[in-house]
């Protein structure tokens, strides 16, 4: 991925985007100070100019290569834009983490900027790369900045020491993570039962998914998009039956409001179903088999979408509930 590919992360007040080589003015400006730097464990004292234009030119490389997306934090003053500091999360080679980090101009301290670009950017990362998890670190006298990996999820895991590279020394910091459950919305309870529960009991909530399942043989899996629950996993396309619908009945709907396919009943075959106990209720979702459909697949939702092999699909992070079903479609197909 190049800089022009990667669109622009947006919050109410602020656009998350790739640095460019006419923000290292600016950036110098912001960065070359005692008291941004003296919190970052990676920035050197003095800050450089030509050390600016050097480490734009490295972001571009690194979000190429898919290792690391630093991106700037701008916000506007009238119609014009204003550098406001920096955000970013470096993968960890070879495991499903990446670490967050961050900083802010002096000048813009004091007006919860930090939370809402870091928390954006996690939740993206979290959402659409191959993470689990969110992992950050504190210096222990910065109390600011612990408040704001708080804030946004992150939970205290323990402490450390880190290097610090204008302070010459290895200082104690305070380590925190999180992954989906603590940095996005928790699955809302369900509106509408099965049936009323009993008192003390669990409600039972009714889902229909469907594996669709395409000429070669593979299956159809779509990404959970961010603001959802769970966002960043893989699963099979469907949704909750809305009252009084048949399984049928929503997994023709789902599949033309998320898809854009047609279905008929006919050509959805009950294949197994998956119970599962998600916590403040119960989960019971039927899984059926589609081959047969009218319409281009297309993501209404902007959610990605991936025909994956049978022998593949466990290779894909997907809900609790999801994945007792891959082995017995895996086996069938």
């Amino acid at each position: 991925m190049n800089t022009a590919e990667f669109a622009p992360l947006r919050t109410e007040r602020l656009t998350l985007r790739p640095l460019r080589a006419e923000d290292a003015p600016a950036l110098h400006r912001l960065i070359n100070d005692w008291e941004v730097v003296r919190w970052l464990s990676r920035v050197p004292f003095p800050y450089s100019r030509e050390l600016a234009d050097e480490w734009i030119a490295s972001t571009h490389k690194r979000l190429a290569e898919g290792s690391a997306w630093h991106l700037a934090i701008v916000g506007q003053d009238g119609d014009t834009e204003v550098l406001v500091g920096c955000v970013g999360l470096t993968r960890e080679p070879d495991t499903r983490r990446a670490e967050l980090g961050y900083w802010i101009g002096r000048r813009f301290w004091g007006h919860g900027v930090a939370a809402e670009a870091a928390g954006r950017l996690a939740r993206w990362g979290l959402a659409n790369l191959d993470l689990d998890s969110i992992f950050a670190h504190a210096l222990e006298d910065n109390g600011r900045s612990a408040g704001v990996l708080r804030r946004i999820g992150l939970r205290e895991t323990g402490k450390g020491e880190v290097q610090f590279l204008a302070r010459g020394a290895r200082l104690p910091v305070t380590l925190f993570e999180g992954g989906r459950e603590d940095l996005t919305a928790p699955v809302p309870l369900p509106e509408t039962f099965v049936a009323e529960p009993p008192p003390d009991a669990k409600p039972m909530l009714l889902v229909a998914a469907c594996a669709l399942i395409d000429p070669d043989g593979r299956v159809l899996l779509a990404r959970r998009p961010e603001g959802k629950p769970m966002a960043g996993l893989w699963e099979f396309p469907g949704g909750k039956l809305d009252p009084g619908e048949t399984p049928e009945d929503a997994l023709i709907r789902e599949l033309k409001e998320e898809l854009g396919i047609d279905v008929s009943a006919a050509c959805l075959a009950p294949f197994t179903f998956a119970s599962h106990d998600a916590g403040r209720f119960h989960l019971l979702m039927p899984l059926y088999l589609c081959r047969r459909w009218e319409g281009a697949i297309t993501a209404r939702e902007g959610q990605a979408l991936a025909w994956v092999k049978p022998q593949k699909l466990s290779e894909y992070a997907m809900p609790p509930a999801d994945k007792p079903l891959v082995a017995l479609l895996r086996d069938f197909l």
